[in-house]
């Protein structure tokens, strides 16, 4: 078994950051492709699972509200590479 895959596995099974490396390798794709409107609808989702998990009672949602931050943070970070990236291409255009 390669170390990456165990990794993996084990992040899967044990309920570690399995979900945030997968966070950050669709945006990343996304941001190298430039696709914002991804993000955005990326970021919306999580949003939406973030409101209605925070309305919800009888249970403590704490755990996946706390990873779904997460994933907000990370979709929040790509978003701001994104604008960066586009700034500079801007910057460096020739008119």
């Amino acid at each position: 078994m390669s170390r990456r895959r165990g990794r993996a596995a084990r992040g899967f099974f044990a309920g570690t950051d399995f979900m945030s490396s997968a966070i950050e390798q669709i945006v990343d794709a996304y941001v190298r492709l430039k696709n914002r409107r991804g993000l955005d609808a990326l970021m919306m989702h999580r949003q939406r699972l973030a409101v209605d998990l925070k309305s919800k009672s009888g249970y403590d949602f704490s755990l996946p509200i706390g990873k779904i931050d997460e994933e907000i943070a990370i979709i929040e970070a790509g978003l701001s590479r994104l604008k960066a990236e586009s700034a500079d291409l801007g910057a460096t255009r020739p008119i």
